[in-house]
């Protein structure tokens, strides 16, 4: 349900609603419009790199991995957990991800009158580094930030996304407009509460690039065995720095999020190959397929082959 802007100055003058939340509001009407009348089935959209998620009920926990991004909700609320933490956002709030981790979301609020609406938009470190050297910004601080943070959305934020999704019904001025508006939406993120998490993104000698470096390593070598030390040399880093940093940027272990990644890719084999539960364990890289089952029924809830049945169905 999409308020009216004639409703939302009576709440206004009536003292429910601050004078200092109406451009907030309004801009979640008019996200929540344009988002309910272009979304799709593969939550996609015809702009590049921008998604619109939606489901019409609460949804059960979905392991996936998070990309680099900045999510807007525009209504419902969402839940996320990343490692030993766990993320609530709502409508009105923004959440960024700077280096793409396996997490496990699911839509908490969510029904047909009212869907759970998200925003999404690829966020990409060269675009950041630009802006960083044009605007001669200061550099941020070299200490490690969680990879992962929510916040209000700021009324200039919403206002960009907003403008950047009337593109949807303006075919003719993407090309032009879509790479401005999106670099608007980068300064929003830059100028915000989570500012400092943005420029690191952006800068290739912090603490969060020398991080996403192994992260990179782990998701591409995800099979293979490694040494901590090995992984520390190569970021830059002392082994205990390293420990420290990773696990403030990704709240798990160097071994943990390996795990996470293995786990991840077995239950995508499983939905295809449901009978051959031993050997996607050695395909993901366990020794041990015992070993395999019960840390996947940690994660999922279940026993491998009773998801996989699950899954088909």
């Amino acid at each position: 349900m999409v308020a009216h802007p004639c409703l939302i100055l009576l709440l206004v003058r009536l003292g429910v609603v601050p004078s200092a939340s109406i451009g907030v509001m309004a801009g979640l009407a008019e996200l929540r419009a344009l988002m309910a009348r272009h979304a799709r089935p593969d939550w996609g959209s015809d702009l590049d790199g921008v998604m619109i998620s939606h489901s019409d009920h609460p949804t059960p926990p979905t392991a996936s991995m998070t990309g680099t991004v900045l999510a807007v909700m525009a209504q419902g609320r969402k839940s996320l957990a990343l490692g030993d933490r766990v993320y609530d956002y709502r409508a009105g709030q923004f959440l960024i991800c700077s280096v793409d981790m396996p997490i496990t979301g699911r839509f908490t609020v969510a029904s047909p009158d009212e869907p759970a609406l998200s925003f999404g938009m690829q966020l990409d470190p060269a675009e950041i580094a630009s802006l960083l050297l044009s605007a001669e910004l200061p550099h941020c601080t070299k200490a490690a930030l969680p990879g992962l943070a929510v916040s209000e959305a700021p009324e200039d934020l919403l206002d960009a996304v907003v403008r950047l999704l009337r593109l949807l019904d303006q075919p003719r001025d993407r090309e032009v407009l879509m790479p401005l508006v999106k670099r608007e939406i980068l300064w929003r993120l830059i100028t915000s509460e989570q500012g400092a998490l943005v420029r690191q993104l952006g800068l290739a000698d912090s603490s969060l690039t020398q991080v996403a470096r192994a992260v990179r390593w782990i998701r591409d070598h995800y099979r293979e065995s490694f040494k901590v030390q090995d992984l520390a040399r190569t970021s830059g880093l002392s082994v205990s720095a390293f420990h420290r940093n990773f696990h403030a940027v990704t709240a798990m272990s160097p071994i943990q999020f390996q795990k996470q990644i293995r786990l991840q890719e077995a239950r995508l084999l499983l939905a295809t190959q449901p009978n051959d539960v031993t050997k996607i364990s050695y395909t993901v890289g366990y020794d041990s397929p015992s070993q395999f089952s019960r840390e996947y029924r940690r994660q999922f809830g279940t026993a491998p082959s009773v998801d996989a049945a699950q899954l088909r169905s």
